[in-house]
């Protein structure tokens, strides 16, 4: 994709600062619709190694073109800072949802964890590995579709390495253990491992494990078996738990073949939720996962209506602070 130049754009709020970068809704008068600009921020911008990797991610999202991973509209360079668009998915991050409103049904799980799967798969296709999965870099569109971003620390296995031989990568509650390690055979299986972590999480409300630290956390990866998640949420397919515990395992040859024969699993189990009525009407192939997306847009819009009762709440207190306020001081004065 040619190299885009910041007067493209019309900035608008700041949508969020990471360690890196800085992401604002703007518009991209070139694509006509509005876009998450993520820019470089200026106290990293002379990294020469942040700098490869913000490249990096550019050159690996121009490669990827699918409905479940965030489309890629270019990037360029404004002076010193990098910069690139991306698409805008309003929906909030998964992680957002976690936080808003519990844990998700297995069903729930199982729809997002489908789509996961379909993104890891295509990108895995082209050789690329994302090394980063987790529910803040898991978006939601207001109709229950799922989006992975962020490809910061992904590894492209055709290209020269960034980051040194032997160097940890990735975020300590979903690295797998030849992440932690830093070995240098990783597969795709390392995110195949990371979903693991991630489905008990939507299903449990809590990652597999936790720690005070790092080299707690490290400790668990390493050496402690996965929890079953049927303990904490007991109606969970027994079909679900075992894949979560397989898709955990320490040596990666354990784990499932590929990201495709996970997402085959996943849509076998939301198949079987289909009663006789719909199967007697000859329902389409992904019924089930239709169902399931509703199901995560209809979350969306509760959280997003529990938010705005709130906003107007606390939009009627202050009106109504400022009138007694008003009074008061009218009293006041009267009085004087």
């Amino acid at each position: 994709m040619a190299r885009r130049r910041i007067e493209e754009f019309e900035l608008g709020d700041c949508l969020g600062v990471g360690t890196v970068g800085s992401i604002y809704r703007a518009y991209d008068r070139q694509q006509d619709c509005d876009v998450a600009l993520k820019i470089l921020l200026p106290t990293v911008s002379s990294d020469e190694l942040i700098k490869a990797r913000f490249e990096r991610e550019m050159t690996i999202l121009d490669k990827l073109a699918h409905k479940n991973i965030v489309r890629y509209f270019g990037g360029g360079r404004d002076g010193m800072q990098l910069f690139y668009a991306m698409e805008l998915v309003d929906g909030g991050t998964v992680k957002d949802v976690l936080e808003r409103s519990g844990p998700l049904s297995w069903q729930e799980a199982a729809t997002c964890g489908v789509q996961i799967c379909s993104a890891l798969q295509y990108a895995h296709n082209y050789n690329i590995i994302h090394r980063d999965l987790k529910p803040s870099n898991l978006y939601l569109t207001d109709g229950g579709e799922l989006k992975l971003g962020d490809f910061g620390i992904a590894l492209d296995t055709t290209s020269e390495a960034i980051t040194s031989e032997g160097l940890t990568v990735g975020t300590y509650a979903y690295m797998s253990p030849e992440q932690i390690t830093g070995d240098r055979s990783v597969t795709g299986k390392t995110d195949l491992y990371a979903l693991g972590c991630l489905l008990y999480e939507l299903l449990a409300g809590r990652p597999p494990f936790e720690g005070a630290n790092f080299a707690q956390l490290f400790e668990q990866h390493l050496h402690s078996p996965p929890p079953h998640v049927r303990k904490v949420v007991p109606e969970a397919p027994r079909e679900f738990d075992d894949l979560i515990i397989e898709l955990m395992s320490k040596a990666a040859d354990n784990r499932p073949f590929s990201a495709r024969s996970v997402q085959v699993a996943l849509m076998h189990m939301l198949d079987q939720t289909l009663d006789e009525e719909d199967l007697s009407r000859d329902v389409p192939a992904d019924a089930a996962l239709d169902r399931g997306r509703v199901c995560l847009s209809n979350r969306l819009h509760s959280i997003r209506k529990r938010h705005e009762a709130r906003e107007v709440s606390w939009t009627s207190l202050a009106c109504l602070a400022l009138a007694i306020l008003g009074v008061v001081c009218a009293a006041w004065a009267l009085g004087t």
